[in-house]
């Protein structure tokens, strides 16, 4: 049985639908709430990770070891691009974004960088006036 992927909105359902598409973890991120640069690392246990849990403003932490995205406040993302917390998501309001589309071997890397051109096209879809600037990183 197939899950349907819940309307967030515009930027976020194109996303969604790239990540379904292309079977690959895709997360935005709103670069004007970030403090610090974006790294991805291995969680101790105890950093902050603000969520909403039955309507409510919460914090949860991340096991120790887990794979995270985080800046100099918190736990932006768990699970590598799975869980994203609120203070970081993408709403009507963010003007400077940034997209982490993440591939493990043996993931092609042709299909990664199709699914990058696939985002850049349904971005400028929504807003004709927008700036992209992609970057790869290996290691």
């Amino acid at each position: 049985m197939r899950r349907a992927v819940p309307s967030i909105n515009r930027v976020v359902d194109a996303y969604n639908a790239i990540s379904v598409e292309y079977a690959l973890p895709i997360g935005g991120e709103d670069l004007d709430a970030y403090r610090g640069p974006a790294r991805l690392v291995r969680a101790t246990g105890d950093e902050p990770f603000d969520v909403v849990a039955a309507g409510e403003p919460a914090v949860e932490h991340p096991e120790p070891g887990e794979v995270v995205w985080r800046d100099d406040e918190g736990v932006t993302c768990r699970r590598w691009n799975w869980r994203q917390c609120v203070r970081t998501r993408i709403t009507e309001d963010t003007k400077n974004a940034l997209f982490l589309l993440e591939r493990l071997d043996p993931y092609p890397l042709d299909r990664l960088e199709a699914a990058g051109a696939e985002l850049a096209s349904r971005l400028r879809e929504i807003s004709p006036d927008v700036r992209i600037a992609t970057r790869l990183i290996q290691w």
